[in-house]
């Protein structure tokens, strides 16, 4: 079976990504106890079904704690399970209640009619959840269009079973560093093709900065160093029963250099393991509430 399991913050995008899953097809079930997992998992393979995703959230309480277990369970059966944990800034998520004017699952009043704020709600859910965030891929859908979170959601559930799948990931430096990386490269010290007046409105992936780029001799060394780098430590981090690892590559403007050195990276990581490429910056407008749809 092929089972996705669809977590993480309130407000995040889960309703959008478990939306996407069913028009692909997917049996899918929505805030469903951690203990019941494993049993759903097991009638719904008797019955047929080999494509189930199932939304856990912070409303289930403490059976969350008993997840990684599950999962580990889950895949000691030969189940192709997928985590996939969504998160987003906090203004993010202040930004996207007010619009959709839906109450937070943990804003709920105190018997003198006193309760959290919202932010306080947001931070709580996160300290809760913190527990179970590297338990597969993580996306930060802060300032992220829904059309770019549909298609990395597609190419989540489309990567192949590996032990490792590694996903590199450009970004702006001035919009802050995205919440679902675990590695950060700072490539600012690199010359910019943005002050260079023919290249200013191109990106990373446009010939003329390639070229431009790749005849500068600092930017082949970066490119070595943190691909060695990788090279000795991805071995550690499958040994740590990782299956992704998120490399972001960030610049002033995530437009030029991020893009450029990402797009050699997974070139070079393409050779030997799985590998996603995400650019935050070319990706489009933030992520906001969709007519008739709460995210």
């Amino acid at each position: 079976m092929q089972l996705i399991i669809v977590t993480g913050i309130s407000g995040s995008g889960k309703s959008l990504a478990i939306n996407v899953l069913e028009d692909a097809g997917f049996f899918c079930i929505d805030n469903l106890p951690v203990q019941y997992l494993l049993d759903v998992a097991m009638s719904l393979e008797k019955e047929g079904q080999n494509k189930v995703a199932v939304s856990v959230d912070a409303r289930v309480g403490k059976s969350l704690a008993g997840l990684r277990d599950m999962v580990r369970r889950l895949r000691d059966q030969s189940h192709d399970v997928k985590v996939l944990f969504l998160n987003a800034r906090t203004d993010s998520l202040v930004q996207r209640y007010s619009e959709t004017r839906r109450r937070h699952p943990l804003t709920l009043p105190l018997p003198d009619g006193t309760g959290p704020t919202l932010s306080e709600s947001i931070e709580t859910e996160r300290e809760l959840m913190s527990g179970i965030e590297d338990l597969g891929v993580s996306i930060d859908t802060s300032d992220l269009h829904p059309n770019t979170l549909r298609q990395w959601v597609r190419d989540v559930v489309s990567a192949d079973r590996a032990s490792m799948t590694v996903l590199f990931e450009s970004f702006a430096f001035k919009h802050g560093v995205p919440l679902d990386a675990d590695l950060v490269f700072d490539v600012r010290c690199l010359p910019n093709p943005y002050y260079t007046a023919e290249l200013r409105p191109l990106t990373g992936l446009d010939k003329p900065v390639v070229t431009f780029l790749a005849s500068i001799p600092p930017v082949g060394k970066m490119i070595d160093d943190i691909s060695r780098f990788l090279e000795d430590w991805l071995p550690h981090y499958v040994r740590d029963n990782r299956h992704y690892l998120t490399v972001a590559i960030g610049c002033t403007g995530g437009q030029h250099r991020s893009v450029y050195l990402v797009e050699a990276l997974a070139r070079r990581f393409r050779i030997s393991e799985r590998v996603l490429v995400r650019h935050r910056t070319l990706a489009g407008r933030p992520l906001t509430a969709i007519e008739g749809q709460t995210l």
